[in-house]
């Protein structure tokens, strides 16, 4: 029997909707906690989840059974309904359609690492969008400026 090996580490990034409810401060680690749940049910390995009010960072071990959208499509829909079950505020709560993905070689692992726990420490001097572009531009993503974190 032929056999598969990999080890595929991903960096993914999405972001609220700009109408949605914003993420409370007191939500984000349940938030953050059930997203690594949905990550680890798909088969993938989460290592870290961390964001802030308006986006989420995860590190994960992809499966090599599944696929990134069908990852990012459970992640998202699921921690969706559920942040709608946790309190009203979250009535109007969405997922922007859109995400970064980055694959992360093995010398990346930590300093990725590092870098999504320390979300709340990052975004007191730099925004979501500057965080956002500094990444594309990092990986060299050819992007349109204007489509960037639109609905």
């Amino acid at each position: 029997m032929a056999q598969s090996l990999s080890k595929i580490y991903l960096h993914i990034i999405f972001h609220i909707k700009s109408r949605s409810s914003y993420i409370r401060p007191e939500d984000l680690e349940r938030l953050h906690s059930y997203i690594g749940q949905l990550v680890n049910a798909t088969g993938c390995l989460n290592m870290w989840t961390n964001g802030t009010e308006d986006h989420v960072h995860i590190l994960c071990e992809m499966s090599r059974e599944v696929t990134i959208s069908h990852l990012i499509q459970e992640v998202k829909r699921n921690s969706s309904r559920w942040i709608k079950t946790l309190h009203t505020h979250y009535n109007t709560f969405a997922w922007q359609s859109g995400y970064a993905i980055f694959s992360v070689g093995q010398n990346g692992v930590e300093p990725t690492l590092e870098y999504i726990k320390n979300q709340q420490e990052h975004h007191r001097k730099r925004t979501f969008r500057e965080e956002y572009l500094a990444f594309l531009q990092l990986y060299h993503v050819d992007y349109n400026e204007d489509y960037v974190l639109s609905d």
